[in-house]
């Protein structure tokens, strides 16, 4: 190590320690925690500098531990190096840039798919809910933000990534070719499913997806059919406003959900009788694979005794994130707000668990199989998919609740 480069580090040791002395002169006893890890980190940082086997590169030494801070906090927050971001604003001005379709969380230390877009590039090439995403285009994603992730699947139209995937029950990475395309809106699938049952499933809630929702209602009820079964799984995309204005017309009363964070005010979002639509019987259907706004409708209805949420545990991750530019050009990914169940549950840290318990697979077969295929566009589930059925059990009862 050269003797400017001790100097630097010793210096910038020294100057953390006077801040951190100068605070705790100045009475921040309450922020004492703070500053003795800031601390630590300066020490570990001039051991790094003098002791490792080879000079590091400072740079890079930072940016793991940014990566190490953030991912530490949540699945959804992440770091942003300036060349990813520039590559990431510059994409977002590109409204032809062409996805593979997947919605990815972070789980187990790598980039996991939390669900796939019926039709598209994903489901085609077989990608499945909770497979694991090892790597994407030739770099390990253990070290990877979901933004990084999502910004390396994004492309031209026609153009090819590389992945690899561990399936699940399985050990060995998987290679997979993916090519980008555009992804079209998604509309809801709606249809009778049984005697005055209607059936509708929501792939993505895109904005306008509660508005399609709402005529969809109005039509099921000019047609006779005064049962509702409401398919969330698979849904995981759309702005949490639209999962708050669907379930608005599922609602007559109550609290559909609350935003709150350190810095953001709390918000309730309570039900309003003048958008209620729907008010006969529900069920609700939500997978692992139901995540964000869709999460937000099924504890709406769950806690408040609208009807029976049907199914597993949802992947939750409903929150708000915010991108923080950074002087040298990078940027912070940082969740600031949750949003909660009605029975003040955070959905980020809890998933919304069902009111009624049931496997989409039966676990003797869930061993090497892969997670169930996602319905293709306007295709109903098939008769002997579990869930349905027991949420059209649960429906011919009498004692199911209205709005």
């Amino acid at each position: 190590m050269s003797r400017f480069a001790k100097i630097t580090v010793v210096s910038l040791s020294l100057v953390i320690f006077c801040y951190v002395a100068l605070g705790y002169v100045l009475g921040k006893s309450d922020d004492d925690k703070a500053y003795r890890s800031l601390t630590v980190y300066g020490e570990v940082l001039q051991r790094v500098q003098e002791d490792y086997v080879d000079e590091p590169s400072l740079s890079n030494v930072t940016a793991g531990a940014l990566h190490g801070l953030l991912e530490s906090l949540d699945p959804l927050s992440g770091y942003l190096s300036p060349r990813e971001y520039a590559d990431f604003k510059e994409k977002q001005k590109n409204n032809t840039r062409g996805e593979i379709g997947a919605t990815l969380a972070k789980r187990f230390g790598y980039v996991v798919v939390v669900s796939v877009l019926p039709d598209s590039p994903a489901e085609k090439a077989g990608l499945r809910s909770g497979d694991i995403v090892e790597e994407i285009a030739g770099f390990t994603t253990r070290e990877m933000s979901i933004g990084q992730a999502n910004s390396l699947l994004t492309g031209n139209p026609g153009t090819a990534v590389k992945v690899a995937l561990v399936r699940r029950g399985k050990t060995e990475p998987q290679p997979v070719n993916l090519t980008r395309a555009l992804i079209p809106a998604l509309h809801l699938t709606a249809d009778k499913i049984d005697d005055g049952v209607g059936y509708v499933r929501i792939s993505a809630l895109q904005t306008g997806a509660a508005a399609e929702l709402h005529d969809k209602l109005q039509q099921f009820d000019r047609q006779g059919l005064h049962k509702l079964v409401l398919d969330l799984r698979d849904c995981a995309r759309g702005p949490a406003s639209e999962g708050i204005a669907a379930a608005q017309l599922l609602l007559s009363s109550g609290t559909v959900t609350v935003l709150k964070g350190q810095t953001v005010s709390r918000q309730e979002f309570d039900a309003a009788p003048d958008k209620a639509v729907w008010h006969g019987p529900v069920e609700v259907l939500i997978s692992p694979s139901t995540s964000g706004a869709a999460e937000i409708i099924a504890a709406a209805v769950g806690d408040n005794h609208r009807g029976d949420v049907v199914g597993e545990r949802s992947f939750g991750a409903a929150s708000e994130q915010k991108i923080i530019p950074l002087e040298d050009g990078a940027a912070l990914v940082l969740t600031v707000a949750y949003y909660y169940t009605p029975a003040n549950k955070s959905i980020l840290e809890n998933g919304v668990v069902p009111t009624v318990e049931v496997a989409a697979v039966p676990p003797e077969l869930t061993g090497d199989e892969p997670g169930p295929a996602p319905l293709g566009v306007n295709q109903l589930p098939p008769k002997d998919d579990p869930v349905v059925h027991k949420a059209l059990d649960l429906l011919k009862s009498d004692t199911r609740k209205a709005a």
